[in-house]
């Protein structure tokens, strides 16, 4: 049991599991900061969180690809400018899905309407579940190095 912990400890801390994480945490308080800060303003107040949401995780976005570029992966080629920045948006709105799927679940479906409802349904269970899917599909199809099946045609 303890050598699979010990596996498991050494897996989550390698430098780049470890540059991931950190440049996730700045992207995760730009979303947080501006999720709530969005939610202040009347004209997002009216709306659906949903939609504050979706305009934190793009401001959040724009953060973590570079981060990601020049810190986690810098040294990987990727499939193409163009190609690794459509990749990038595809896997973050997939992983701003599992945000909005858990926010609207609780604050649509079982009616958890306060703020820090919003927050944990959005900001913990559906941007931990987020961060566990972008770390895979980053690393195996966005930030790639030597990946003949991927490599620009």
């Amino acid at each position: 049991m303890s050598s699979t912990i010990d596996r498991l400890i050494r897996r989550l801390t390698t430098p780049e599991v470890l540059a991931f994480l950190t440049v996730g945490g700045v992207g995760y308080i730009v979303d947080v900061l501006a999720f709530n800060y969005l939610r202040t303003l009347p004209t997002f107040a009216a709306m659906d969180p949903s939609v504050a949401k979706v305009v934190a995780v793009a401001a959040a976005m724009v953060v973590t690809y570079i981060g990601n570029q020049t810190l986690t992966w810098r040294g990987a080629a990727g499939p193409g400018r163009h190609r690794q920045v459509a990749l990038f948006v595809l896997f973050n709105l997939i992983g701003l899905g599992f945000s909005i799927a858990t926010l609207m679940i609780s604050h649509d479906l079982l009616g958890l309407t306060s703020r820090l409802a919003d927050n944990i349904s959005a900001n913990v269970i559906g941007l931990a579940l987020g961060t566990a899917f972008r770390y895979f599909t980053y690393k195996r199809y966005v930030f790639v190095y030597d990946d003949p099946v991927l490599a620009p045609v």
